[in-house]
């Protein structure tokens, strides 16, 4: 197969959907890469570490996609990406549809098969290739929330950890999956007053045994959630319903009630934002106020330190990808029920109920889109 890599045009965005280690395995068992120049300056690899890898390299993204029949990518294709998806092209990279009405329009009208990472599953029910970006953006989101506390970014002026004889901040974690055990993971180790929310109590016995009397884990309910939304110092969307819109849990009118100087990380961005007042934000122009609360919304959090995402990635991409390589993706998506579940458009049908459901289209079984 002819596997494409095109660099990130995201603003700010210098993942890169292939390593040269990646590269190689695919060049080992008979494949043909093309990787644009400089598409992997944002992780310290050179064009000529891909001509090394067995890679060619391509002058710009026309020339990438004109060329392959597969595209591995990071971030959802920008729409001038999206007018060079043929019918004979696979795309396999992160979409996020279900918020974005334009980007579903798009594929659907390539024809293209696009397999979205964020719905990949695997057999303990969990979604493996979102898996370590939202280690990443959970790790992350405390970082950026400490930054945000201080006085000259907008914030209370307060230190995360506070120091003997002064409260450390209290921080509010919705939602305790990945995101949110390795966001209050982070907070603990900063020294923070944490608290977690959950609706699920088999998860709260989980966050319990790992962090024990180190973090508050509560079950979620309206009540509960207001009282300790409004009183916080930093709140962390951390929820997410597979491929669905992020449902909206912190209203305009929780956020007014909330301390001026407090801080708002929604790490749900990418998915539509889990508060009322989020809107996507770029690394570039990371935050802005909204009633005296400073709002964190990047929609690439993990874009910042590429070179530990791109690695993390890949690990759990390249198994996937190579399948699809070997195999062509009709028979890698029928020959396994977990990545068939990344099938999110394929010749012009929707093959995800949440995204269906969400942008009002016709549902299509992937089984019966593959024919």
């Amino acid at each position: 197969m002819r596997v494409g890599v095109p660099t990130e045009i995201k603003t700010l965005e210098q993942r890169v959907g292939l390593t040269p280690t990646s590269v190689r395995e695919l060049i080992a068992r008979g494949h043909d890469v093309m990787v644009q120049s400089n598409a992997g300056v944002g992780i310290g690899a050179a064009d000529a570490d891909y001509v090394a890898a067995g890679a060619v390299i391509g002058a710009d993204a026309t020339e990438v996609f004109e060329f392959a029949t597969m595209i591995v990518k990071v971030k959802e294709p920008q729409a001038i990406e999206r007018a060079m998806l043929r019918p004979d092209h696979v795309l396999f990279t992160y979409l996020h549809l279900a918020p974005d009405a334009e980007q579903t329009s798009d594929l659907v009208s390539s024809g293209a098969t696009c397999i979205a990472y964020e719905t990949v599953t695997d057999r303990a029910g969990g979604l493996p290739l979102l898996a370590p970006m939202s280690k990443v953006a959970g790790r992350m989101s405390i970082q950026a929330a400490a930054n945000a506390l201080e006085a000259p970014n907008g914030g209370a002026g307060l230190l995360m950890g506070g120091v003997p004889g002064v409260a450390p901040a209290k921080v509010v974690v919705i939602g305790g999956g990945v995101v949110g055990s390795h966001a209050a993971e982070m907070a603990i180790g900063l020294g923070a007053d944490v608290s977690i929310l959950d609706r699920n109590l088999d998860v709260l016995d989980e966050l319990s045994a790992r962090f024990g009397t180190a973090i508050k884990p509560i079950y979620s309910t309206t009540a509960s959630l207001e009282e300790l939304v409004e009183d916080a110092d930093v709140v962390v969307g951390a929820v997410l319903v597979k491929g669905a819109r992020a449902p909206r849990l912190v209203t305009a009118d929780n956020v007014k009630k909330m301390r001026a100087g407090s801080v708002l990380v929604d790490v749900a961005i990418d998915q539509g934002g889990c508060m009322e007042t989020s809107r996507p934000t770029t690394h570039a122009d990371p935050t802005y106020v909204v009633d005296d609360v400073v709002h964190y919304c990047v929609a690439n959090m993990p874009g910042a330190v590429p070179k530990t995402s791109t690695y993390a990635l890949n690990n759990s991409t390249l198994p996937f990808v190579l399948d699809l390589a070997d195999k062509g993706a009709p028979a890698a998506l029928k020959g396994d029920a977990h990545l068939l579940n990344g099938l999110n458009v394929i010749d012009g049908k929707v093959t995800e109920l949440a995204v269906a459901k969400a942008l009002d289209y016709d549902y299509v079984e992937p089984l019966t889109a593959l024919g």
